[in-house]
């Protein structure tokens, strides 16, 4: 079995159900191998980041969704990757944050979470509360590369009007 050179698929356009099914169906027809993926809905548009082993280059894998893009409005980019499957890093930590929608949160949490020696493998974040009182809203998960403990001085400088938990992430190994 030829091993598959992977690319990693960004596909953007508003959200609509029949995406992921109809860019599945394609890349299935057309004998790729799938691998890691996220995607999500942001903002009314859906987002798809998928990792594609496939022959030929990424301009073959965009004439292969030509239809689809056209038939979904979606933005297509493909990058060729020196990757492989099975390369997961498991977060050991979960670090939620609450506070005020304002300039600057984002990269204020997460300079400080560098500093601490957070390797960041997910962050989501959302908007809540109201238009006139807004509540940014930060999950986020990731390696502890200095220690529990080093986070959790590092988050204990923020304000007491921002809410951050931190908790360690159990794995189960089976």
């Amino acid at each position: 079995m030829n091993t598959p050179h992977w690319k990693l698929l960004t596909l953007v356009g508003p959200d609509q159900p029949g995406i992921v099914a109809a860019v599945s169906r394609v890349l299935l027809g057309a004998g790729a191998e799938l691998g890691e993926a996220s995607m999500m809905r942001l903002g009314g548009l859906f987002t798809i980041m998928l990792m594609v082993g496939i022959d030929g280059d990424g301009v073959h894998l965009k004439g292969l969704l030509e239809s689809v893009r056209n038939e979904f409005k979606l933005r297509v980019h493909v990058d060729e990757l020196n990757a492989g499957l099975h390369r997961r890093v498991e977060p050991d930590v979960r670090i939620t944050v609450y506070g005020a929608d304002r300039a600057g949160i984002v990269a204020e949490v997460t300079d400080t979470l560098a500093h601490a020696g957070l390797s960041i493998t997910d962050l989501r974040s959302d908007v809540a509360g109201s238009e006139t009182s807004p509540i940014y809203i930060m999950n986020i998960e990731g390696v502890a590369q200095q220690g529990y403990e080093t986070l959790e001085q590092a988050l204990g400088k923020f304000p007491a009007d921002m809410r951050i938990h931190l908790e360690p992430i159990e794995l189960m190994r089976g």
